[in-house]
């Protein structure tokens, strides 16, 4: 009976979701009455122009432009045709290629009569519907391969990304607060959820929840006294050049967050190694305890750190192609490019090799302490 409600129950919750997801596909494919913003959709697309471009160093590239008829989809002008001009490079650096069907926000000119076809220029592309497809592909993912657990992991994302946002909005509004501050206080509400819900209340739980935090504020803290000693020298923050609050403290922030999800994964391997080696074998001792939780710390490791390095480096990519590719020295573009994006995997590499002792002694600990309790 107790395996007939939990099947009941799981195929309740899939056919929920099921409705869910069409329902939200019908909507956003026809949500424009939604927007204030005038939204067309393209119905006509014809080349008028092409062009080939060359630079300093001989490099080639074309320029198109586009004509593009499209019919307003919201607003007073609904129903109506407006002409759209596009350019675009074969590039598409700062530029887009548009195709029929596409659906862009645009700014319709006032200047026109009555029997004139509407004009305008186009502002951005609606893309909330891809954005649904992908999140809806991403949830069931996580629900075939996770079931339960991926469920809450779908439950903590959304509750995470909530508090974050809340957070950048507090700092937003409070300038005077510190933003170090507040990510830390939100980095302790993301491990405790995260990790409560998607390993419930016990003893694992708890270690992995002590071995996060004191694996990420010891990595913040070794950071923070290296780039002191150093003088921040080697740190380039151009990128942030445009930011109206302190860079520093805004990249020490950005460590925070960005060397706290591999500390957790890290603290969760090692919590979770621990404790199912002990439940397999309840009389193994605690130096055999310790050996194994190195070994499983040695396997993980390597390839976390490499993990980090690739995340923060892939988004600097582009840049070092365009850098490289004007002719800049490589010193220099690495320096310029890299110098962040290093310094946070490094961060983030020191938690990593930390939490490791942390979290196996930690995980021995509570494994002791369950013993002693039997």
């Amino acid at each position: 009976m107790k395996l007939f409600r939990n099947k009941y129950k799981q195929l309740s919750l899939y056919v929920g979701l099921a409705i869910a997801c069409i329902a939200s596909f019908i909507f956003v494919f026809h949500n424009a009455s939604f927007y204030d913003r005038p939204i067309a959709k393209v119905i006509e697309v014809e080349i008028i122009d092409e062009m080939q471009v060359t630079d300093f160093r001989n490099n080639k590239d074309k320029l198109f432009t586009q004509r593009l008829v499209a019919e307003m989809s919201n607003g007073q002008e609904k129903g109506q045709r407006i002409e759209l001009i596009n350019e675009y490079s074969d590039s598409g650096a700062y530029d887009q290629k548009y195709k029929v069907g596409h659906e862009l926000f645009v700014l319709i000119d006032k200047n026109i009569s009555n029997n004139q076809v509407l004009t305008g220029t186009i502002k951005d592309v609606k893309r909330d519907k891809y954005l649904v497809i992908i999140t809806w592909v991403f949830i069931f993912t996580l629900l075939i391969v996770g079931k339960k657990q991926g469920l809450y992991s779908v439950v903590s994302l959304i509750i995470n990304a909530a508090l974050l946002s809340y957070a950048l909005d507090v700092y937003v509004q409070n300038s005077t607060i510190s933003l170090v501050l507040i990510c830390g206080v939100t980095a302790i509400l993301f491990t405790v959820i995260s990790l409560f819900l998607v390993n419930g209340i016990n003893e694992k739980t708890y270690a992995a929840i002590i071995a996060t935090m004191l694996g990420t504020f010891a990595s913040l803290l070794i950071t923070y006294l290296v780039i002191w000693i150093a003088a921040e020298n080697g740190l380039r923050y151009e990128e942030m050049q445009f930011i109206s609050r302190p860079y520093q403290m805004v990249f020490m922030a950005g460590l925070f967050v960005g060397s706290l999800g591999a500390v957790m994964d890290i603290a969760i391997t090692m919590s979770a190694s621990i404790f199912e080696i002990y439940e397999k074998n309840p009389d193994v001792t605690s130096k055999a305890l310790q050996k194994s939780g190195m070994e499983i710390g040695k396997d993980v490791m390597g390839t976390m750190t490499s993990i980090l390095f690739f995340v923060y480096v892939s988004g600097s990519l582009p840049m070092l192609i365009l850098y490289l590719k004007n002719a800049a020295p490589l010193g220099f573009t690495l320096s310029m490019n890299l110098s962040l994006e290093l310094a946070r995997a490094l961060a983030g590499g020191i938690g990593i090799v930390l939490t490791i002792p942390i979290g196996l002694y930690t995980a021995i600990f509570f494994v002791n302490r369950k013993r002693a309790r039997l």
